[in-house]
């Protein structure tokens, strides 16, 4: 979807069209979730500091996000494609894969198919959306964002290495800003001189991401669009209104986060092994501790304690704390506590 939050503000506040929308707090402490079209053309993009936002765009209209109305819009377009496709695989409210290789509608183009997709999604929802073709799932995603806004583009087996070639590894699906620095002090700056590189040299440098960096650098991606994709992390954050430099305060937010976690992992019957701190200082400087264990976490007091060690072990902060977080990853169903409730439904 194009500028999704702030094209549904649009589309429901008429006042809004043809102006810069941000969506998000103006506050000193506040984020742009995202950015209008008309926004983006001053330099305001999504995650940017509320305070950078309105200093680059003074005209900038701040909204308040509704993200159950996100939701309700994200619900109508995924039974949209459900109408062409049962594999699907969401990566967030607005954007997902699709393999269309067998189809619903027996359609044998599949540029075809995203025409009529998007023609469907802009007549149920009155947003436009763009796509990307390809043969794989990392050039399906290069190509969604060359015809941005409402636009669609295509990346063909002949071209697919070619394109690649010419491509600047920051603008690389997957590759972060760290990582992009990381290659560039490698002497690697563009898709052919990723390619140049060998398996064991990418391996060495990058670990598990190696083998990826390998195979796209070439254009190959052997993913599976998967329909059953499962949650690998749960997290929650909270940005404060005032730096916090004592321990005491700031070990009485962590429970409101490991509280707000942990009720996500009961309801949706989920159990973790692995709690992550995050922490995020004045400078925006940001580092991560975690903690791993054997088993699976017993309950919400054990992850608070857990958390609160780890962020013991910083104390004393160097520097102030913006940003405090707390993340449940190594995920698992609870096959026990759905027997159990298939057995009391029983009863």
């Amino acid at each position: 979807m194009d500028a999704f939050y702030a094209s549904v503000e649009q589309r429901d506040n008429p006042d809004l069209r043809g102006k810069p929308v941000a969506v998000g707090s103006p506050a000193a402490r506040g984020v742009v979730a995202a950015a209008s079209y008309e926004a983006r053309k001053f330099g305001v993009r999504s995650a940017m500091p509320s305070v950078t936002a309105a200093r680059k765009c003074p005209e900038l209209i701040f909204v308040k996000p509704r993200f159950e109305v996100y939701r309700a819009v994200s619900q109508q377009i995924r039974a949209i494609f459900a109408e062409y496709t049962p594999s699907i695989e969401p990566l967030s409210l607005d954007e997902a894969y699709l393999d269309v290789t067998d189809n619903l509608k027996g359609m044998t183009i599949a540029t075809d198919i995203a025409l009529e997709i998007r023609a469907r999604i802009k007549a149920v929802t009155g947003l436009n959306a763009s796509a990307g073709i390809s043969y794989n799932k990392f050039l399906a995603k290069m190509a969604s964002d060359l015809n941005k806004p409402n636009g669609q583009a295509v990346i063909t087996p002949k071209n697919g290495p070619a394109f690649v070639a010419t491509l600047p590894v920051e603008k690389f699906h997957g590759v972060g800003p760290a990582t992009a620095e990381k290659m560039h002090r490698l002497g690697i700056e563009t898709g052919a001189d990723l390619r140049a590189k060998s398996l064991d040299f990418l391996s060495e440098h990058f670990g598990k991401s190696g083998p990826y960096f390998y195979g796209i650098a070439r254009g190959i991606d052997d993913r599976q669009v998967k329909s059953d994709r499962e949650r690998k992390s749960v997290g929650a954050e909270d940005t404060f209104a005032q730096d916090i430099s004592e321990l005491q305060r700031a070990l009485d937010e962590l429970a409101p986060l490991v509280s707000k976690v942990w009720q996500y992992c009961e309801t949706h019957q989920l159990s973790a092994k692995t709690v992550t701190l995050k922490v995020k200082y004045t400078d925006f400087q940001q580092i991560t501790r975690s903690r791993t264990l054997a088993r699976s976490f017993s309950d919400e007091a054990e992850i608070l304690v857990l958390a609160s060690a780890l962020l013991e072990a910083i104390y004393p902060f160097p520097k102030a704390i913006r940003l405090l977080g707390v993340t449940l990853s190594s995920l698992e169903t609870n096959h026990l506590q759905n027997q159990q409730l298939k057995l009391s439904l029983h009863d």
